[in-house]
């Protein structure tokens, strides 16, 4: 030590940080602890600061060596094939670019085809490798999207390096009791064991595996120690008889609707309402029919609408929010409940036999038409009814952008939901070659993918059309995202003839030839190295 220095006083506890405070502010702005101001006080600091060092790394005492961790669980699933190891490295080694909203050029973007490489890797069953998972585990940590593929495909070894680092615990949050096995469903007394004594995690993934395999032993289960949970955890328990829900359950929900929780009160509702055969649904058509009937004075058959003047007891028994959202009515509030929580079957025996495409067709009076089809749409997404989805999604190419009864692209999303993957693909291509892709976005995210080839081409081609008539390229930027995620690979041989500049309209955007090829480019490349990557994994 510089023998020069002003002497300082032993340092008190806490004295490092107060250390380190002076020497980041300076010691004309902050005097060192035991210290003086002065010329001297960087020495003196400096001094401090040494003699500290040697305090703290010589006042370390010896201690036990702890035990070695137990090995970590092994994992009889296969190895990947070594071309598929060196991809998913190459895949985690890609992290998102720090730049601002400029062009991306034309190479591919690998954290986005990281979801579809580890889904591909889980359904053919292969193993992690090991020098691979802190890299997963960190990918995971970054994105909450990719926690169950990565989590799955990582396997018990994910769980035992997440014991010991704190930045992995999400991992044991994520996998209920930290990976530890579930008792098997034969041993009766394990299962009431942990499901009485087990954390809450523990407890939800219990019944989740039995409800999955045996939906009446989950409900029997549930009913041992439902008076005595709280009202947040009997929520998440009963969102789990949504797996298996039957007729068998209505009991059960008919005894939760009279719960002290409204929430709980309103899930129990809700499930009943999913039940066209519950005592529920027919009290609720029961008040539905009540509201909507064909008008016999008109000359043309209208439907007409008479909502409820109240909400009473038994409406808000049977989950009937009385409390309508701030600009809405009460009056129209009530009725979409009533109606959306009514089987749809109701409608064609009430309204003349006809059927739901009839039904939807005819009008309605007093401007009853736009609320009348939502709660419909509603219920044919709750009901999972494809006849009554198709007949309110109507033709493709409908002027109207939510259909004859969709209010919203968003409920046009939900109703394609309840059709076939085939079906839904082939009506969202009749959208895209009527209105373009300007709309297509939420409707593209519900088709399976890879998307079926009349699809995909549909796709293509308005891109294409796009592109020849110098449209602003970058409000295409996110179709032509997904279609890198989602257009079948076979496709890229179609691509061929777009990536040349083309020659730009006098109308055209700056620089647009120049985007949608280098678009074009990024995207045959993309499908180029998913083919790869299927390949690689023995497709």
């Amino acid at each position: 030590m510089n023998s020069t220095s002003t002497p300082m006083d032993s340092p008190t506890p806490g004295a490092w940080e107060e250390l380190v405070t002076a020497a980041l502010l300076g010691t004309e702005r902050r005097t060192p602890p035991g210290g003086a101001a002065g010329r001297e006080a960087p020495v003196a600091l400096l001094d401090a600061a040494a003699s500290e060092t040697v305090r703290r790394r010589a006042g370390l005492q010896p201690a036990r060596a702890a035990g070695r961790p137990d090995p970590a669980a092994a994992d009889p699933r296969p190895a990947l094939p070594a071309a598929a190891a060196r991809r998913l490295a190459l895949l985690l080694a890609d992290r998102p670019g720090t730049g601002g909203g400029g062009r991306r050029g034309t190479a591919p973007d690998l954290m986005e085809l990281l979801p579809q490489w580890l889904a591909a890797a889980n359904a053919r069953g292969f193993a992690a490798p090991p020098q691979t998972l802190p890299a997963l585990l960190d990918a995971a940590r970054g994105r909450t999207d990719l926690r169950p593929a990565a989590l799955a495909f990582a396997g018990p070894r994910a769980v035992w390096l997440a014991r010991l680092n704190p930045d992995w615990r999400f991992a044991l949050r994520a996998m209920p009791g930290g990976g530890a096995a579930l008792p098997h469903h034969e041993d009766t007394e394990k299962t009431r064991r942990l499901w009485e004594e087990g954390l809450f995690a523990e407890r939800v993934a219990l019944l989740s595996a039995i409800r999955a395999r045996e939906p009446a032993t989950a409900r029997e289960l549930l009913t041992t120690t439902w008076s005595t949970e709280r009202a947040e955890d009997r929520l998440m328990f009963l969102d789990s008889l949504r797996t298996g829900l039957g007729p068998q359950d209505e009991p059960f929900l008919e005894r939760a609707l009279a719960d002290r929780s409204r929430n709980v009160r309103a899930t129990a509702a809700e499930l009943l309402s999913a039940l066209p055969g519950s005592a529920l649904a027919a009290r609720m058509a029961v008040r539905a029919a009540a509201c909507v009937a064909v008008d016999p004075l008109r000359r043309s058959p209208t439907i007409t609408v008479e909502a409820p003047h109240e909400c009473d007891a038994s409406m808000e028994r049977d989950g009937v929010v009385p409390k309508a959202p701030a600009g809405r009515g009460e009056r129209s509030w009530w009725f979409g409940q009533l109606v959306e929580a009514t089987p749809l079957g109701t409608w064609s025996a009430r309204l003349g036999g006809r059927t739901p495409r009839q039904i939807v067709a005819l009008p309605v009076t007093d401007d009853w038409q736009s609320e009348l089809h939502a709660a419909w749409c509603r219920a044919a997404v709750r009901q999972r009814d494809p006849e009554w989805a198709r007949a309110l999604l109507g033709t493709p190419s409908a002027p109207e952008a939510g259909g004859p009864g969709a209010v919203s692209l968003a409920e046009r999303a939900k109703l394609l939901g309840t059709l076939g993957s085939a079906e839904r693909a082939d009506w969202v291509a009749g959208f895209i070659a009527a209105h373009g892709l300007s709309e297509a976005f939420q409707l593209l995210g519900v088709c399976a993918v890879p998307w079926a080839a009349p699809l995909g081409r549909a796709v293509v081609d308005a891109l294409n059309i796009a592109r020849d008539a110098g449209s602003y390229p970058w409000s295409f930027s996110g179709v032509m995202g997904l279609a890198e995620r989602c257009l079948d690979p076979s496709e890229a041989s179609r691509l061929d003839g777009l990536l040349a500049i083309p020659d730009e309209p006098e109308d055209a955007s700056p620089g647009a030839g120049g985007y949608w090829a280098e678009a074009f480019q990024r995207l045959m490349t993309t499908l180029r190295l998913r083919a790869a990557m299927t390949e690689e994994l023995g497709a």
